[in-house]
């Protein structure tokens, strides 16, 4: 249901949930109604989204703060290329132009035929059901997302299948693909995703290459849309959007692959942390809780010297996350950038290198998609080789309850499984990442040996391993001590940070981490309209079986929380209110705030 919203401005947001008089006009969860699933389809309906089914309420456009460490940009928004851009490939391989023609009529034929189907149910129904999401967390709903990248000749770049396996289908795949998008390419349309049950075939365009994603999780199109995205710019990170450009327009059947061998580690790597990151989910930045004199004590020690004169930017990352980010003085960075070089630095050939530094030329697309920067790369600390068996061990127990199902189902999930095992062990590392726009390597190396050697002198790079190797850098729901809650996330839109616990029961399994993740995805899309929604909505609400979750935003927070589906309204709102609360007692340790600049 749907309930008005006054214009509440800017200088006067709400910053606790209440239930409001029924002549007040704020956000309210006291009309809500419970919704629950059915056994096959979640039944959650949001104005102007068929399927979602939920209490919501309309809001308003609102200005933000602009002195933020980085830029809050959608990462689906491409900043080098349209999807409108023309394909330059050839289909002539494909099929003649009766072929073509036949294609397309048919593809009219059907489309015409869903939209009146489509058309008479919305007068019909007041709300619509999407059996393409159910609370059930069996393996067959989870099966690994299937990811291919293609040129727009047809020619395969990329796939998320093991190596040699289906080779033959695999081309098939791709020369359906490349036909379908040329058909409504030379109709001047462009197709954006293919609904079939519970699977969903999601496309991206990005001249000269085609993305295409298939999962039947149940996500709302814009996140297989912002993977693809991630994905895309991850390609870019490695061959500039200029050397595409410059390459296809010479060679239109040019095959990529060779120009990206060795790089499909940085791809799988990216794969994986994309399964369960919210921050990516987010376009948000996602630091370690450290103690606050720590983090300004760390911050200041990397702080370049006049002598670097071409350093861009120099961050400190540890289990994936920021621990600190210094930058130049009225400059800031933007959230995909982060994400892309934290993928690149826990890839295994970099993470796993024997070398004790790395030296690589990296594309920041959204800095500047043109052109390279220099990127030295050093660990400056590595778990010991107990902590990592003990993590490694422990992982694979938590997990291998899930590898159940028909045995092709298993194999992909034991793989996938294995990935994110890994990537967890290899992100405990502390590693120092220095930016740098020139290639003075004695340079920086010098410099970054300094520092090193600063941080262990005064103690302050031991008791940062310390509290990383204990997990003293991580807080659970069940801490805060507020009745029903399970997990939360919290993004503080000033900060264009996220805060989050570490997964608990019942959220302790692969499989459950992947549906309380989607359940996630499925409100803050609803939130943003990100899917063809009609409006923005300030709050969202939907009830399974399992939990209750619930999205919130003002103008200085997003707050997304899950918890017991027993809690009363009234005991939802009080444990939205007590994790706003105690996130303000703690943002010195949870935000990275007032990072020094240069």
């Amino acid at each position: 249901m749907t309930s008005p919203c006054s214009q509440t401005t800017p200088s006067s947001p709400a910053h606790y949930l209440v239930i409001p008089p029924v002549l007040q006009s704020p956000p309210s969860l006291s009309n809500l109604k419970d919704h629950h699933f059915s056994t096959g389809n979640l039944s959650v309906t949001t104005p102007g989204t068929p399927g979602l089914e939920s209490s919501a309420s309309s809001v308003m456009n609102l200005d933000l703060n602009d002195s933020i460490l980085v830029h809050e940009v959608d990462p689906e928004l491409d900043t080098t290329h349209s999807e409108d851009t023309t394909a330059v490939g050839q289909i002539d391989d494909v099929a003649d132009e009766g072929s073509r023609k036949n294609l397309r009529d048919h593809l009219r034929r059907t489309l015409s035929v869903q939209r009146e189907k489509s058309d008479a149910k919305r007068k019909n129904d007041e709300f619509l059901e999407i059996s393409s999401v159910s609370p059930d967390t069996t393996l067959e709903e989870y099966r690994p997302r299937e990811y291919f990248v293609l040129t727009d000749a047809g020619k395969p770049v990329f796939t998320s299948r093991p190596d040699g396996q289906d080779v033959e289908n695999l081309s098939s795949i791709m020369g359906i693909v490349q036909a379908l998008l040329s058909v409504f390419l030379d109709d001047g349309d462009k197709l954006r995703c293919i609904n079939a049950g519970r699977l969903r075939i999601t496309f991206l365009l990005r001249s000269p290459l085609y993305y295409v994603c298939a999962s039947s999780w149940g996500e709302p199109e814009s996140v297989t849309r912002s993977h693809l995205e991630y994905l895309h710019l991850q390609i870019l990170s490695i061959v500039t959007a200029s050397q595409l450009r410059r390459i296809f327009e010479r060679r239109t059947n040019f095959d990529l692959r060779r120009l990206l061998d060795g790089s499909e580690p940085f791809l799988f790597s990216l794969l994986g942390r994309m399964e369960l990151d919210l921050a990516m989910a987010t376009s948000s930045l996602n630091c370690l809780q450290l103690d606050q004199s720590l983090r300004a004590r760390v911050a200041e020690a990397l702080v370049p010297t006049s002598k670097m004169k071409d350093t861009l930017y120099i961050i400190l990352v540890a289990r994936g996350q920021v621990i600190t980010l210094v930058r130049p003085k009225k400059h800031s960075i933007h959230p995909a950038d982060i994400h892309i070089l934290v993928n690149t630095v826990y890839s295994p050939s970099i993470v796993n290198s024997p070398a004790s530094a790395s030296w690589i030329p990296v594309c920041l697309p959204k800095f500047n998609p043109a052109g390279f920067v220099n990127a030295y790369i050093t660990f400056l600390h590595r778990p010991d080789t107990d902590y990592k068996s003990y993590q490694r061990t422990t992982l694979e127990n938590n997990e291998s309850a899930d590898i159940t199902g028909a045995s092709h189902v298993a194999e992909n999930s034991r793989g996938a499984t294995s990935r994110h095992t890994t990537r967890l062990i290899e992100d405990s590392g502390i590693g120092l990442v220095c930016i740098s726009g020139g290639a003075e390597f004695e340079t920086v190396r010098a410099w970054c040996d300094i520092v090193t050697q600063k941080l262990n002198d005064d103690g302050s790079l031991d008791t940062l391993a310390r509290a990383v190797d204990s997990g003293k850098t991580r807080y659970f729901a069940s801490q805060l001590g507020i009745p029903g809650l399970r997990h939360f996330v919290y993004k503080s839109r000033p900060h264009v940070q996220i805060t989050l616990p570490a997964f608990e029961e019942p959220y302790d399994t692969l499989d459950a981490k992947r549906r309380i993740v989607t359940l996630y995805q499925i409100v803050h899309d609803a939130i943003h309209a990100k899917s063809g929604q009609t409006g923005n909505l300030k709050l969202q609400y939907i009830r399974t079986e399992k939990e209750i979750v619930m999205g919130w935003i003002t103008q200085p927070f997003e707050l997304y929380v899950v918890l017991s589906p027993r809690l009363p309204k009234a005991a939802v709102i009080n444990a939205a209110n007590a994790v706003t609360r105690w996130v303000k007692k703690e943002e010195g340790q949870l935000f990275l705030r007032d990072a020094p600049v240069f």
